[in-house]
């Protein structure tokens, strides 16, 4: 029994011994070691190239108290720690204790692990986490960063590092501010935790409270409607963006906004892409487009998919050429624009920003006021941001429903040019196989109210009507004129609409979010000859059929 105490206990030592000897604080030189109780009370006192040593830990100073029996010490002058061939540290004083394995670096404090520098004037390490950190002021650097704040930590196993307060980081193409930061010297990625701004140098601002950044090819992904913001005149937001700064490319998922300030245009939508390069992107998903360089008139557009670019031209000033550019919008599928002074719907559109043409492709049709207009194609010619006339080309018809009746005015030809003024048309020309239906009245007068004279029915190479008061005031008709006036009782079935007539108006927005509709489309006649056969008689008398031929007359 006494045996098997004694192997026990020499077992026991063995075991004790290895842990004492990494646990206690070894001192390997001194050049002179003394006591004074009444100076340092329990500590030898060392001068003179001491050097203590802690398991995988060597530490070096010009001179220490020793306090042997809490197994700790302060050391003094040149202060050096080092931990393997990976971590060294630098200090005017030092204080450690071996129970806990902590350090407390002070004064023109320096700890380099591998690559990355951290300095400061206040550093405590603790070697069994491997965590330094300093609350005082101060700076890690590695290879291509330098960040400062004023609290910061520095993990030496994983490489990561948390700052807070007054954080800067550093890169040789651009500064990152931030309230708090997280950042890997490794990976060279900035993982943003909070309010932060990166400053490309009055190119490029980024704003984010959360996402990542990565130093090494600046590329990012941002969150929580982060702002990228190009020149102080482009910006875009976004749910989710993600963003590579070299090639100039953004990409954004959920509620994307993309403001040109010089423009004085925004487009929105859930998904879209942006190249600084051309400054040219696109959207879809619910895409819009505003245009609002006139505060009391914005223009929206809604399509499935909005393009935008910046196109180069050259033009002449005073014999010079200048280098300039200006904006193109291109619209797909379920085009549809809502203006106070004209609404319209297509299936294509192109915006023209050097002349200021919007062009509807594939069965355009505008509205202005009452009246509606369409053809195989329309070019909207704006002026000083509103619409200054409409031009229709091939299959050119116009119409419009007279006040409380069922009767529509119609005009058809090749092309139709429609001219506003003040919002409202003031000129409507036909040209090439102009033909047209309108109703002139007769004015109020005592107490017999306006009244319908009857249905004008005509056929010409050229028309212009001139309106006043959004009512037909002249005609102008061309040689080679021939027209029918009927009574209104008297009007041949069918022979009140034009061949390629149609009405719709359900289709019209009627207010913005009106453009977000799809309703259904009006079916479109084909362009054939559309008439009643005439008839002579009292259908066609003497007094009710004119023939204009071989001068250009005018109707009032």
């Amino acid at each position: 029994m006494r045996f098997e105490r004694y192997i026990l206990f020499l077992l026991l030592v063995l075991v004790w011994m290895p842990m004492m000897g990494q646990r206690m604080v070894i001192l390997e030189h001194s050049e002179t070691l003394s006591f004074d109780e009444k100076k340092v009370k329990d500590a030898q006192i060392l001068r003179g190239d001491v050097r203590f040593r802690h398991d995988s830990a060597m530490m070096y100073c010009d001179s220490a108290y020793f306090y042997d029996k809490t197994n700790s010490f302060i050391a003094f002058g040149h202060v050096r720690l080092e931990q393997g061939d990976t971590l060294f540290g630098f200090a005017d004083r030092l204080y450690y204790n071996g129970n806990s394995k902590f350090v407390k670096f002070r004064n023109n404090v320096k700890l380099v692990h591998r690559m990355t520098v951290l300095t400061t004037d206040s550093l405590n390490y603790d070697r069994t986490g491997q965590l330094a950190y300093y609350f005082t002021g101060g700076n890690i650097a590695d290879t291509l960063n330098t960040l400062s704040s004023r609290w910061g930590q520095y993990h030496t196993q994983s490489s990561q590092a948390v700052f807070r307060d007054s954080v800067v980081l550093t890169h040789p193409n651009f500064l990152m501010h931030a309230d708090t930061l997280k950042y890997n010297t490794n990976s060279k990625i900035a993982d943003i935790v909070g309010p932060t701004k990166i400053d490309y140098a009055e190119q490029t601002e980024i704003f984010s409270d959360k996402g990542w950044y990565n130093t090494n090819n600046e590329r990012s992904m941002l969150l929580n409607r982060s702002v990228i913001l190009q020149e102080g005149k482009q910006s875009l937001t976004g749910d989710t963006i993600f963003y590579d700064k070299i090639l100039g490319f953004g990409q954004v998922f959920g509620n994307m906004e993309m403001t040109d300030s010089v423009q004085k245009m925004t487009l929105s939508g859930n998904y879209g892409e942006m190249y600084e390069v051309g400054k040219h992107g696109f959207v879809t998903d619910s895409a819009l487009m505003i245009e609002w360089s006139d505060s009391l008139a914005f223009s929206y557009l809604h399509a499935d998919t909005l393009y935008t670019e910046e196109v180069p031209y050259l033009y002449k000033d005073s014999l010079i050429e200048v280098d300039s550019v200006y904006r193109q919008v291109r619209a797909f599928n379920n085009v549809r624009i809502f203006r106070e002074d004209v609404q319209a719907k297509c299936d294509s559109l192109v915006y023209n920003g050097r002349d200021s043409i919007i062009t509807l492709y594939v069965d355009p049709i505008c509205w202005s006021d009452e009246n509606q207009l369409s053809a195989d194609s329309v070019h909207i010619y704006l002026q000083n941001n509103t619409v200054e006339h409409l031009h229709g080309i091939g299959h050119a018809f116009a119409a419009k429903q007279e006040k409380d009746t069922t009767l529509f005015g119609q005009m058809t030809g090749k092309e139709i040019f429609a001219y506003l003024k003040d919002g409202q048309i003031h000129m409507v020309e036909l040209r090439g196989n102009a033909e047209t239906i309108y109703y002139p009245t007769e004015e109020a007068h005592d107490t017999v109210p306006e009244s319908y004279v009857g249905m004008n029915r005509t056929m010409s190479s050229h028309v212009n009507f001139y309106f006043v008061d959004k009512k037909i005031h002249h005609v102008r008709f061309t040689a080679e004129t021939t027209g029918t006036l009927y009574p209104m009782d008297q009007i041949p079935a069918g022979e009140n609409e034009l061949a390629g007539f149609f009405w719709a108006e359900q289709e019209r927005p009627i207010v913005p979010g009106d453009i977000f509709l799809h309703p259904t489309p009006t079916p479109r006649p084909g362009f054939g000859v559309k008439s009643a056969s005439r008839q002579s008689g009292s259908a066609k008398t003497e007094t009710t059929k004119r023939k204009k031929k071989n001068r250009t007359n005018e109707v009032e």
